[in-house]
């Protein structure tokens, strides 16, 4: 029998990745006893769950976890994906956490009396505080209608993607313009592989403008401050897909117009599919536009910021659209148009199914104020706008981790002193 079994710790943290190893780093400063479980290894995701040419979106300087800040020779860089692992390696061998890797949680509930009691396959815990680090990326999203395609046509969900050449020969249409899709398009457009885009309204971003990475212009104009309290727009903030923009390469914008130039297929959003006949909504045009919009937006903000503090940068030529599509295609012949494979790109859902405590929406979504819920001694972080932009970011962990970690400590505090 394992020492989890039957064993009670002051407070567990659910999720080894770098948002509940950033709690156990304040709670060991603070010296609160404390038990991290994992069911994976740590840091699962970024170690078997991106692609082989995948980096960081956002610099390297915002890699801000506490006690280790990014100290590398390349602040304005963007790490590829085994320099993200060994980053957060060192981070976590940076201090002594308690974390046990390997154990599943399967079921928390709450018991008057006794506080959390948690099921696990090592055994059961009970605990004071519970903190959920296990993020939203659980169960990959692949549309029901799916099933109906035609068996010789190859499905993977782009959280299985790693090379181009897992895929058949033939052409590859990935579905959905987020960060991850546009990523894994200009993958195969690299190698020269035929790729199609069924185009989203996801909007975009630029990556360099009038002489720095548009996201430093935006953190120094305080955008990622913001809070989501005082976003002027917050159903937007919370529902909206991220911006896309690319750190390959040293990091490059993504209009994907350009890449319609290049021998990009360029499509609308997915309508449906049966047999090898895909079906698509007549909105390419309105989703480039808008991204377009968004994209001008951004430059609007840092032209605004740029002009407020005076500061001398040089100026960008005015956008231009370097291509429009004639028609709208709203049905496609997969093996006609030579299509042998599809990429689903469509983001994730968090399964909380093992969560038997009323701290969730009907949706299923948690309900809380900074990480903090309504029921005593619980608490989510890694989330996105968890408090900023850069909740569920490696710019806004230490913040977000700090914060939970002073209500932990409080609350346990007033536990002893009872």
């Amino acid at each position: 029998m394992s020492d989890t079994a039957t064993a009670h710790v002051p407070v567990l943290i659910i999720g080894g990745g770098q948002a509940g190893l950033s709690v156990s780093w304040y709670l060991t400063r603070e010296g609160i006893e404390h038990v991290v479980l994992e069911r994976h290894h740590r840091f699962e995701s970024w170690r078997n769950n991106r692609w082989d040419t995948f980096s960081l979106v956002t610099p390297n300087w915002q890699c801000r976890l506490p006690g280790w800040a990014y100290n590398g020779k390349d602040p304005h860089g963007f790490m590829l994906k085994h320099e993200i692992v060994e980053y957060l390696d060192g981070f976590a061998e940076s201090f002594n956490a308690p974390l046990r890797e390997g154990v599943d949680v399967t079921h928390v509930s709450w018991l008057d009396g006794v506080g959390y009691v948690i099921e696990t396959t090592e055994g059961t815990m009970t605990a004071d505080q519970v903190v959920i680090a296990t993020g939203g990326y659980d169960n990959p999203i692949v549309p029901p209608y799916a099933d109906n395609l035609d068996a010789s046509i190859v499905q993977m969900h782009s959280r299985d993607y790693r090379r181009p050449s897992q895929l058949p020969a033939g052409g590859t249409l990935i579905v959905g313009t987020g960060q991850s899709g546009v990523q894994i398009m200009d993958d195969f457009h690299l190698e020269g592989r035929s790729v199609h885009l069924a185009v989203g309204p996801a909007p975009r971003s630029p990556r360099k403008y009038r002489g720095r990475d548009a996201t430093d212009w935006l953190y120094d104009a305080g955008t990622y401050a913001v809070t989501i309290d005082r976003h002027p727009d917050p159903i937007k903030a919370l529902t909206q897909t991220n911006h896309y923009m690319s750190g390959r390469d040293g990091g490059k914008e993504i209009d994907l117009r350009k890449y319609a130039l290049e021998g990009v297929s360029l499509y609308g959003s997915v309508a449906g599919a049966y047999g090898t006949s895909m079906a698509f909504l007549p909105d390419l045009e309105k989703n480039l536009d808008d991204a377009d919009r968004s994209y001008l937006g951004i430059r609007k903000q840092i032209d605004a910021w740029i002009s407020s503090q005076d500061i001398d940068a040089p100026e960008e030529p005015a956008f231009e659209k370097v291509w429009q599509p004639e028609r709208e295609t709203t049905s496609v012949d997969l093996r006609e148009a030579g299509i042998t494979s599809i990429i689903w790109a469509i983001g994730f859902r968090p399964d909380y199914s093992w969560l038997k405590v009323d701290c969730l929406d009907e949706r299923g979504k948690p309900l809380f104020n900074r990480g903090v819920t309504d029921v005593p001694g619980l608490y989510f972080i890694g989330l996105g706008w968890l408090n900023t932009w850069g909740s569920g970011r490696f710019l806004g962990i230490d913040e977000d981790s700090r914060y939970l970690t002073e209500q932990i400590v409080a609350r346990q505090k007033g536990k002893l002193a009872a």
